[in-house]
């Protein structure tokens, strides 16, 4: 699924164009005990309560395709009568009405789900009658192409609401707040089938998850049959593993620059796409080539990459380099400056010992405090 796509599916979680018919729940306590189920025709919802619910499920699909959102395609084995995906597809076609599958479904995520906090299984079925698009690619109301019949599943953690003040208008006074539990938003969820080309895509689903660190990938295979990619976080840590030892501890700051403004570079160049930028071995490679290291360390480079990640592995751009600042970091010190701007620092050598050179500005401020750059001393200019 691209951008474009997901934006779509999205826009089917709002009141305007909700295309949820039926939910189903099962509230998870601490020790994998059920607490309580629903099933539920989501139209006899109260406004206010479905309002929530659409607001839990555009949760579920927020965050960076690649990153948070994660394209999963299923083997061919999970299609067979006992695998992952005919179970799903089962599901789905039973529009939540079938109480055993439900049941299994339920007892599936308890078993495998690492978690020890209550949380809160929330489970759609919705239909998109998906309109057709012109050669100009706007969408014509009257000429539906399909039905997009799929299942949302949001796994969320059931919290404590935090203690405080509350007034009670009956006594005219303040009075303490009684704790409530509710439903936060998700941490972990999954689209199936997936919405690809604008069309139901058997074959594949998209999961979601809050944590890039940590995705839960042994549960997602038990779930879904689907085996995850090299999750954002970890993708980011071998790249720089990578790097590490390809520089060793001479790593220069220039070269490290030059590898944020380059990778920065290409990020931004095509931001604009609707799938997120990948690269292949030879691609981050040649990137690294044009950042100045040379022909034995890219060699070496290589080499760490087929030991680390795979010679076949592709890597997000964004996954690989900080988009929001250029980092760095001391015992003692921290720096952060604009990504676009990595220019500003430097370093210089004054009596044998090197330091970071950062120009000041005409703005500069100190814990809140502006300050003006120290004037040149008087007679120092020609």
């Amino acid at each position: 699924m691209n951008k474009s796509e997901l934006s779509e599916i999205k826009k089917l979680f709002t009141e305007k164009n909700c295309a949820v018919s039926r939910i189903a729940t099962c509230y998870v306590g601490g020790e994998k005990n059920k607490i309580s189920e629903l099933n539920e025709i989501f139209g006899a919802l109260p406004e206010a309560e479905a309002s929530r619910y659409l607001q839990l499920f555009k949760k579920g699909l927020s965050g960076a395709l690649g990153k948070n959102l994660i394209s999963l395609d299923f083997p061919l084995e999970s299609e067979f009568s006992d695998g992952a995906q005919k179970f799903l597809l089962d599901l789905r076609d039973s529009h939540l009405q079938d109480e055993e599958l439900l049941e299994k479904f339920y007892d599936k995520i308890i078993e495998g789900y690492p978690c020890t906090q209550n949380y809160l299984i929330l489970l759609a079925d919705a239909n998109y009658d998906v309109p057709g698009r012109g050669s100009d690619n706007l969408e014509m109301d009257d000429a539906s192409d399909e039905v997009y019949h799929f299942l949302f599943c949001c796994l969320c953690p059931v919290v404590l609401s935090k203690p405080g003040l509350t007034y009670a208008p009956a006594q005219n006074l303040f009075t303490d707040r009684i704790c409530d539990w509710i439903v936060d938003a998700p941490v972990h969820a999954f689209l199936f089938p997936a919405f690809t080309d604008r069309s139901t895509d058997l074959h594949s689903c998209l999961y979601y998850t809050k944590d890039t660190e940590n995705a839960y990938e042994d549960f997602v295979y038990d779930l879904l049959g689907c085996a995850m990619p090299i999750t954002a976080g970890v993708q980011k840590e071998a790249f720089q593993t990578m790097l590490q030892e390809t520089l060793g501890d001479n790593g220069e700051l220039d070269v490290v620059k030059n590898i944020h403004d380059t990778l920065y570079d290409m990020i931004e160049e095509h931001k604009e796409d609707p799938e997120p930028l990948t690269l292949d071995k030879r691609e981050v490679t040649n990137m690294l080539a044009k950042s100045g290291l040379k022909e034995p360390q890219l060699n070496s480079f290589e080499q760490h990459y087929d030991e680390t990640v795979g010679s076949g592995t592709r890597l997000v751009a964004s996954n690989l380099t900080a988009s929001r600042n250029f980092e760095v970091k001391m015992p003692d010190v921290v720096i952060k400056v604009n990504p676009e701007r990595s220019d500003l620092v430097e370093t210089t050598s004054i009596d044998g010992r090197v330091y970071l050179l950062i120009e000041v500005s005409a703005d500069i401020e100190v814990n809140g405090i502006r300050l003006l750059p120290e004037a040149e001393p008087a007679g120092s200019a020609e």
